[in-house]
């Protein structure tokens, strides 16, 4: 029965009750009957309390659901926003997009030995040739800016950020030369052996050493950078 029904059958029901006459009573309501009124009143009530209590529950529930829902929709998408906000400050960083700065595994055995030619240093012209290895210009093949920009500020994720002082003086010329000889695993960092000699693979070494340690040589003996006078 709907709760329309239910008022109209409880309204009916008080009425034909109330309204049961005594033929000797000139048309007075029969108070007897108004006892049984009552009830037909809790009948009438009952009909539809029922059904009112059971939609203001149902509903009460279905309201509940939704909120939670809702609520476990919005966790859901917050999780997901912090998940992607952590896997891109891991994956661009501060510098670059290279994350921590710790220092890279040491050179093989094959490269440990190997260091930039002690007079190079200083050497503007090397520095010059090194330059246009780096923007492409002298091999289309190799063109280190595409990915760490032509002034040395990365413009993809992942790509060394020369710049920064604190994570270059942790390698050593030999790991440098070691990288961009055989790339970096996992990486987009190819290796250029294959197109490039060794000398411009140091004249590599030298420019890129430029951005953030401009005027540093690296001393094997003391194994650090120092000023290139005192190398």
């Amino acid at each position: 029965m709907t709760v329309l029904g239910a008022t109209r059958y409880l309204a009916e029901s008080v009425d034909r009750s109330a309204r049961g006459r005594d033929t000797s009573s000139k048309g007075e309501y029969n108070f007897d009957a108004l006892a049984g009124a009552s009830d037909a009143f809790a009948e009438a009530f009952f009909c539809l309390s029922v059904p009112f209590s059971t939609s203001l529950q149902s509903g009460r529930e279905s309201l509940y659901n939704r909120v939670m829902d809702l609520m476990n929709m919005r966790i859901s998408s917050i999780h997901a926003v912090l998940i992607m906000s952590l896997w891109l400050l891991s994956s661009c960083g501060e510098q670059g997009g290279e994350g921590p700065i710790v220092p890279p595994p040491p050179a093989p055995t094959e490269y440990a030995d190997k260091h930039m030619p002690a007079d190079w240093w200083g050497n503007v012209q090397k520095l010059e040739e090194g330059r246009k290895l780096f923007i492409g210009e002298t091999n289309p093949d190799v063109n280190c800016a595409s990915c760490h920009g032509k002034d040395g500020k990365p413009v993809k994720a992942g790509a060394t950020d020369f710049r920064n002082p604190e994570r270059m003086k942790l390698y050593s010329d030999s790991v440098w030369f070691w990288r961009i000889s055989e790339g970096v695993p996992n990486t987009k960092m190819k290796g250029w052996k294959s197109k490039l000699s060794e000398e411009d693979r140091w004249k590599l070494v030298l420019y890129e050493r430029n951005f953030g340690l401009a005027g540093k040589a690296w001393n094997e003996e003391k194994k650090q950078w120092g000023d290139a006078g005192t190398e």
